[in-house]
């Protein structure tokens, strides 16, 4: 596996050996046997803001931003199965707002940040929460993933 792991914060350094090890637990959970390549960054609030105005025509910040590189291909089930490289694509956390929900939600911080980034590696691996269905699907497995 591959994280290329980019902070503005070197006291965030630590996450990306927290999130190598929640890539390993997220691909053991769903059956996967593939060997991902990921970018994670963190960012702030005007960073992801600019990201989320441009590409996906929403003007305000958000909290994570995924941009999976084999949305839409149709041998994705093929390739999650290959243990071949796959390169899955970037995540965006904003920092900025990790910290206001986790304050919002009376969590922890590291809570946050660990619950964002599987947020957004499930997105790189086709989940979405377009639907009602959907969400129920990804947010238990998410929380699946954390417990």
């Amino acid at each position: 596996m591959e994280l290329d792991f980019n902070s503005f914060d070197e006291s965030l350094n630590d996450y990306q050996e927290v999130y190598e090890s929640l890539v390993v637990k997220t691909l053991n959970h769903l059956g996967l046997e593939f060997d991902p390549y990921i970018s994670v960054t963190f960012v702030d609030n005007e960073f992801i803001h600019n990201i989320n105005r441009e590409y996906r025509k929403i003007d305000r910040p958000t909290d994570v931003i995924s941009f999976a590189f084999l949305d839409g291909d149709e041998n994705k089930d093929k390739i999650f199965h290959s243990k071949q490289m796959v390169v899955l694509g970037e995540i965006y956390i904003s920092f900025d707002k990790a910290r206001e929900q986790a304050t919002a939600y009376g969590h922890s911080l590291d809570r946050e940040l660990k619950f964002l980034f599987v947020h957004g590696l499930l997105h790189l691996l086709g989940y979405d929460h377009m639907t009602e269905d959907d969400e129920k699907i990804m947010f238990s497995l998410q929380e699946e993933i954390l417990a």
